[in-house]
């Protein structure tokens, strides 16, 4: 056997070495699982007709991603916040969906950047107490709510209930019946979550958000350091790709077309 005999064969060995790798990189995981906060829409909430799987923007920009890797990938409902980021942390699934980045969190997941949505937070109040809010020292001499933290970014519900001494909320819509029922004066709320609960409760005509925001914080995919698929590969993908579809505006789309389906669902009733 000849020396370029020799190397000819070596060259091809470790071409298919190569691409056996790549294979199996590529389909070391067949399958991944997400999950999020399931009271965040237009971001994500249970289907109707599936409970047991959340829909959402942020569910349809994971399926695009999916389709993108040849990937499938399934969104699940996992039990409230705390439950769904509990599964994540201990990697029985693989992405947490929505994610608001912390220094703790950055020990536990690997963020994917960029982030795919910016998350307005505004003061909501009643139409005809609005001019009492020109100014951000205006909301220390009122009473306000602020949702707990998963609805809105940590940091800034925790400076917010710091500053203004807020009472806090379990849940977005809960503290959107209190506003309107006068029990409090504001409320600290993400814009799109807000739009969506104010249109499905039928408080539109009565509640509005204040311009300018509050603040805005980024909304990221994050990927458990415990998940098996967690490798190079895929990161580097999932980052590949959400950079694309971020510089194609689909996530404004998919956030758009959610409003409206989250709209269109049956509609929950307030009686004062």
């Amino acid at each position: 056997m000849t020396i370029r005999s020799t190397l000819s064969r070596l060259a091809v060995a470790l071409l298919v070495l190569a691409g056996a790798n790549q294979a199996l990189a590529a389909g070391k995981c067949e399958r991944l699982v997400a999950t999020g906060n399931p009271d965040q829409p237009p971001y994500l909430w249970r289907d109707p007709q599936n409970p047991q799987q959340l829909v959402g923007a942020s569910a349809d920009l994971l399926k695009e991603l999916g389709k993108a890797l040849g990937v499938k990938v399934e969104v699940i409902y996992a039990g409230k916040r705390a439950s769904a980021e509990a599964d994540a942390l201990n990697g029985r699934v693989d992405l947490l969906a929505g994610s608001y980045l912390t220094p703790a969190r950055l020990e536990q997941f690997d963020f994917i950047h960029p982030a795919y949505l910016e998350v307005p937070v505004q003061v909501w109040a009643h139409r005809d107490r609005a001019p009492l809010f020109t100014q951000l020292a205006d909301l220390a001499r009122h009473r306000g709510l602020v949702v707990a933290a998963g609805n809105l970014p940590e940091p800034l519900a925790q400076q917010a209930a710091e500053q203004f001494k807020l009472q806090r909320s379990t849940q977005a819509s809960e503290a959107l019946q209190q506003l309107w029922l006068g029990k409090v004066d504001y409320l600290l709320l993400e814009r799109h979550s807000g739009a969506a609960l104010v249109e499905r409760l039928g408080m539109a005509a009565d509640l509005q958000p204040l311009e300018p925001a509050l603040g805005s914080e980024p909304l990221f995919l994050a990927l458990s350091h415990n998940s098996a698929c967690n490798d190079p590969w895929l990161r580097g993908k999932l980052a590949r790709k959400m950079t694309e579809f971020r510089t194609a505006g689909l996530p404004q789309t998919l956030l758009q077309r959610n409003l409206e389906r989250w709209k269109a669902q049956r509609p929950e009733t307030v009686t004062p």
